[in-house]
């Protein structure tokens, strides 16, 4: 059985091309893949050989330009169109790997997934997909910053994607698929909510109603769908939580002799707690709807976040969650 092989953008990221070409390295070491780098070879090579990575299982794809996080998403099939994203991407398309990664700009990530790799045929509009962690498990949060905008139809469909990836990659057989709400009453939200609600009913999902913020963190849901500006609030105001909630607490165990003794005792319960909370664990998200896996990394990667980020390409790819995707929307 033939290796999986992963496309990456060695230049995409605030940490690239040095963290990139460390995760790859790892990737290919711990998780038995093979690697594409898309970017300025020389230079890839060159710092390589400076910092003592080995590039045994990879292989480079000659770029010159990369696509600045501050262009507009539409340049990448103009201006850019031969940056080491844009190049990624045609490859995955073209067949010349399994599955793409990337830490670069989301909206031209999403909108050249959607025009070179294209969408799942049905699939109105792709969905930036990411597992959050909760008290007793995890969610999926989608749409967290593809569409900041939607329609009732596109949310139902999110729900369907969301639910694949929970089914194929957690393993649970019916995921519960909520709605974020400002209320759990069927006539609570705007128009979009209320429209929503009623297609997500009717669909063959096992729909829970609406959730509110509030009990996500307690795993109030499995797939909890929400337009792009509300899923990206959610995002940024969990990880911020998060980072807060660590901080105070090492403040805490640290402020005397008895809380020391304290926090040794406790080490691997609060290393486990603080592993939770890492984004670098879970490596990436899926952008979902897309015909062929496309991963969008943190902006901020490191070398593990990336080689995470591989491995969540590698898992999403071996599940066949995009078959999954056209088997559910064939039943609506």
């Amino acid at each position: 059985m033939s290796k999986v092989k992963v496309i990456i953008d060695a230049y995409g990221g605030d940490n690239a091309p040095l963290e990139v070409i460390k995760g790859a390295a790892q990737a290919v070491q711990e998780l038995d893949v093979e690697m594409v780098l898309c970017g300025n070879e020389p230079q890839l090579r060159e710092l390589a050989a400076k910092s003592g990575i080995a590039l045994t299982g990879m292989e480079f794809v000659h770029t010159e330009k990369v696509i600045p996080v501050e262009e507009s998403p539409s340049e990448i099939l103009k201006s850019y169109s031969d940056c080491s994203m844009a190049v990624g991407l045609k490859l995955l398309s073209g067949g010349g790997g399994d599955a793409f990664v990337t830490a670069g700009s989301t909206g031209a990530a999403v909108v050249g997934a959607s025009m070179i790799v294209k969408r799942v045929k049905g699939i109105k509009r792709p969905a930036i997909g990411t597992v959050v962690p909760t008290g007793n498990g995890c969610y999926m949060l989608l749409d967290m910053g593809a569409n900041a905008e939607c329609r009732p139809e596109m949310l139902q469909q999110f729900g369907i994607m969301g639910s694949a990836y929970m089914q194929r990659l957690m393993g649970i057989e019916r995921p519960r698929v909520g709605l974020v709400n400002i209320g759990v009453e069927e006539t609570k939200g705007l128009d979009l909510q209320l429209e929503t609600y009623k297609l997500l009913k009717k669909s063959p999902l096992h729909f829970i109603g609406n959730v509110e913020a509030r009990d996500l963190p307690l795993g109030g849901c499995d797939v909890a769908v929400c337009d792009g500006f509300t899923g990206n609030v959610i995002l940024k105001l969990t990880e911020g939580m998060g980072k807060m909630m660590t901080s105070e607490l090492k403040t805490m165990l640290l402020s005397s002799t008895k809380t020391k003794i304290a926090a040794a005792l406790l080490k691997d319960a609060l290393n486990g707690f603080r592993k939770k909370l890492d984004y670098t664990e879970y490596g990436g998200a899926p952008l979902m709807g897309i015909s062929r896996p496309v991963i969008k990394a943190h902006g901020s990667s490191n070398a593990k976040a990336f080689k995470n980020a591989i491995r969540q390409a590698k898992t999403f790819h071996e599940n066949n969650v995009i078959s999954q995707i056209e088997q559910s929307l064939s039943q609506l």
